[in-house]
């Protein structure tokens, strides 16, 4: 693994707004950065990476259905009591799961170690799964890059066929997020696009604007009856939300669905290193009041249950990190052996390895300027090297 210097498309840009990835720069900075790109080997994909991500997220579903059969531990992982009933239905009827991201520390001389896994709501999907590959495409017919350079990137693919397998006789679709959030919204815009290929018909709501009926079912806008959705809001919100109580009864498929309330809480650290303890691909990781977390150490990181994007989580024994408060932490913390990424040219890059169903579906690098990788991280393409 090494990072590359790599001359830039002239007309980056306006091809990145062609296809709706208009989020390119954000708040002035540049998010999309193709001035580099990490090179990888076949055997540092084949043999770390991959396998990696499908080991860990079986042991995931393997969590999965202790955690549904024990309340402690639905306690444990701050799931609303009222809710436990209906998370453990989604998963005891299996309703499936279109995709997830797992964030790996990785720098090609050893495993890949988890920080979390994004189950619920990942994002980065869309510039990962096409503008990525464009960049590929593109510098491959200009001679940038030497012929037979790839990529580990099969995502558009495999979730058009996953969209397939979901619905195998197509139907109709909501497809719901806030649509005031720009990136949100063409993420499923993609999501859209790539449901319609596969004969299913798409209807955009935005999460505030589904209604409840008479009967307890939830509605949109035109009165449509929502049957199945995929959403882009996190479960932790819609657990606890005035319209929680209908979750059960309302008969809708959620893509995500329920069970991935488990997966997406980074109380399933230390979970897996108690079930799974010095696995390689796992860093130690203990409940904020574990007595055994004092085996970390001063320094170490804590994170909430739940966050997003770098937000709430400390360095301990860092004086110099800033903490980007966003008011998460009160449900609880986790704490997790500090190991911070990888530095290549003052940049710190995070491996998010995708799951599409069962199967590992590519990978997309996301580097910052300090360990913790935040929302102005920036996204930055990858080659397998010929």
């Amino acid at each position: 693994m090494r990072r590359i210097a790599v001359d830039p498309r002239s007309d980056w840009r306006e091809r990145a707004d062609a296809i709706g990835f208009v989020y390119h720069d954000t708040d002035g900075e540049p998010y999309w950065d193709e001035g580099a790109a990490y090179a990888f080997t076949l055997a540092e994909i084949e043999d770390d990476l991959e396998p990696a991500a499908e080991q860990l997220h079986a042991m995931c579903l393997d969590l999965v259905d202790e955690v549904v059969r024990d309340q402690q531990l639905m306690e444990r992982l701050a799931i609303p009591r009222e809710q436990w009933n209906y998370v453990a239905e989604t998963w005891r009827t299996r309703q499936p799961s279109l995709y997830g991201r797992f964030d790996f520390a990785y720098d090609g001389t050893g495993p890949a170690k988890l920080y979390e896994y994004n189950a619920d709501t990942p994002t980065s999907v869309f510039e990962c799964a096409t503008f990525q590959w464009m960049w590929l495409e593109d510098l491959l017919v200009s001679g940038a890059l030497p012929a037979g350079t790839d990529q580990f990137n099969s995502l558009f693919d495999k979730l058009r066929e996953r969209f397939r397998a979901l619905f195998p006789s197509g139907g109709f679709v909501h497809f719901a997020a806030d649509a005031s959030a720009i990136e949100d919204r063409q993420t499923v815009r993609f999501f859209e696009d790539l449901a319609s290929q596969v004969g299913i018909e798409p209807k955009f709501v935005e999460m505030k604007d589904i209604g409840l009926a008479a009967d307890g079912r939830f509605v949109d806008t035109d009165g449509y009856e929502v049957q199945a959705a995929f959403k882009l809001y996190p479960w932790e919100f819609m657990l606890r939300e005035p319209y929680a109580p209908n979750l059960s009864r309302a008969d809708v498929r959620w893509i995500e669905p329920a069970w991935k309330s488990i997966l997406s809480n980074k109380g399933i650290l230390p979970l897996l290193w108690e079930r799974h303890p010095e696995h390689p691909n796992l860093l130690p990781a203990f409940f904020d009041d574990d007595p055994a977390a004092k085996i970390l150490g001063p320094k170490y990181v804590r994170k909430p249950l739940f966050s997003r994007e770098g937000a709430n989580v400390e360095v301990i024994g860092d004086a110099a990190h800033a903490v980007l408060d966003q008011g998460y932490g009160a449900e609880g913390a986790i704490r997790q052996a500090y190991a911070p990424p990888p530095v290549f040219d003052g940049r710190h890059p995070v491996i998010g390895a995708w799951m599409v169903g069962n199967e590992a579906a590519g990978i997309g690098v996301r580097e910052d300027d300090t360990v913790v990788t935040r929302n102005l991280a920036r996204f930055v393409p990858h080659i397998i090297e010929a």
